[in-house]
């Protein structure tokens, strides 16, 4: 009911309004209309390589049927039981004097650690582990690391 008195007082601002409106309509209608005579070419070859686009994909996905192969394989797997003793390991690690930190190193390195992840492992410095793993080598009588994995495990010195 308020609204009737405010259309009474403002009977200017709403004819106002509905004409601006309308003059919006024609010039939208006007604008349509000039973009379709300009482009009308564009606009159809747009069509028509939507629909290409759209069959040349449904067709592909039914010629080309994806072909899955199921290979199976079959592996024998042989477990070898190794057994550790710790009292082997605790006597060779005493026999070839390697301390605990060294005993550390070996198992990171036969972990396939670098020396820079050994080193953040244990929390010291690169430096430090060099210096060990030098020892261990030279307490094992070895050059390499795969020389000194392969004699700690014949040793007994770890699993």
């Amino acid at each position: 009911m308020r609204l009737l008195p405010f259309l009474k007082h403002n009977k200017d601002v709403l004819l106002y309004s509905v004409a601006l409106a309308g003059l919006l309509l024609v010039l939208k209608w006007l604008q349509y209309k000039f973009l379709l005579q300009t482009n009308t070419t564009e606009i159809y070859i747009g069509i028509i390589a939507l629909l290409f686009t759209i069959i040349g994909v449904w067709a592909g996905g039914k010629i080309v049927k994806p072909k899955t192969t199921i290979q199976i394989v079959k592996e024998e797997v042989t477990i070898v039981q190794s057994h550790f003793d710790a009292d082997l390991a605790k006597s060779q690690q005493e026999h070839y004097g390697i301390t605990k930190r060294e005993l550390e190193i070996l198992q990171l390195i036969a972990q396939g650690m670098s020396n820079d992840e050994i080193a953040k492992t244990l929390f010291i410095s690169i430096s430090s582990v060099k210096t060990l793993i030098s020892r261990l080598f030279s307490k094992l009588n070895v050059e390499r690391r795969t020389q000194a994995i392969q004699k700690a495990k014949e040793t007994g010195l770890i699993a």
